[in-house]
């Protein structure tokens, strides 16, 4: 069970949302079964993988603040050593496993999306800058590339809107959630932008990549040629999730309490329910 919480399966989950829908799109229709399982396993392990080296480099932030006291790494369950092994074993064995029984390409995207929130996240950006989060978050993009590179062998422009679409949305996710939790990042000295600039600043680029969200989720209609569904799901539970975005702000500027995680829940919903359109759309006959 340790070994389960080191790879943040929360996080995970949102991951795999987003590679399976992607699949049928690049299929027009249903992907084989054995793919869609072997690019599962690969990605739950390499994004598993990238998140037991977040809980090793973090493990002394994570002692201080009360959000993550119960991570192995701090209540003692694994040690710092076991870790380690892990998070390099599946690695290395989710790459060549993507590589072998995936293709090559899919496996690269995958490494590179672990990489770059090792390193670029998790050595260098999470505690050097508010933009920690912008950045940082491009790396929870790449299973939108894997699920289609997947399938198809290659990219287009549809997995790459998709892309920018998940990129776009990881700031108004994740920054309520540190409205919620600012005393803790503070007391840790990761300069999160709830933190550095405030709740009013806070509220205001929430509703900004919010709207930028839904705008780029539009773009995929022409580009892909998606039908009613997604259009009606994209507008509507997008148009929701930007509400819930002006109503924190709202109350923020009043010097109200506000609910920050309204909305962190809220955009968990939109984007699970933007990428259902995805994988369902195609199977429609309009």
């Amino acid at each position: 069970m340790a070994y389960v919480q080191l790879t943040k399966p929360r996080i995970i989950e949102l991951l795999l949302i987003t590679t399976i829908p992607v699949m049928f799109l690049a299929q027009r229709g249903l992907p084989s079964l054995w793919l869609v399982l072997a690019t599962l396993i690969g990605g739950f392990f390499s994004a598993g993988s990238a998140g037991a080296f977040n809980c090793y480099i973090d493990r002394d932030i994570d002692r201080v603040m009360k959000r993550t006291g119960h991570r192995p790494l701090v209540t003692g369950e694994l040690s710092d050593r076991e870790a380690l092994i892990f998070a390099w074993v599946t690695a290395i064995g989710s790459t060549l496993w993507l590589g072998l029984l995936v293709n090559w390409l899919a496996a690269v995207l995958a490494a590179a999306g672990h990489i770059f929130y090792v390193v670029g996240y998790s050595l260098i950006l999470k505690r050097r800058t508010s933009q920690n989060i912008i950045w940082g978050g491009a790396a929870g993009c790449f299973p939108v590339l894997v699920g289609w590179a997947a399938v198809t062998g290659d990219l287009s422009w549809a997995p790459i809107v998709l892309f920018f679409v998940v990129f776009l949305w990881t700031p108004p996710h994740y920054w309520p959630l540190s409205m919620r939790y600012r005393e803790d990042y503070q007391s840790a000295n990761v300069p999160m932008l709830a933190v550095v600039r405030g709740r009013t600043q806070v509220g205001l680029q929430v509703i900004l990549y919010a709207w930028a969200t839904v705008i780029c989720s539009l773009l995929l209609v022409p580009i892909a040629d998606m039908g009613l569904l997604y259009l009606a799901v994209a507008v509507l539970s997008g148009g929701w999730f930007i509400l819930e975005s002006h109503r924190l702000y709202s109350k923020v500027i009043r010097h109200l309490e506000g609910s920050p995680m309204k909305v962190f829940h809220a955009s968990i919903t939109y984007l699970t329910l933007l990428f259902v359109a995805v994988g369902i759309d195609p199977l429609l006959p309009f």
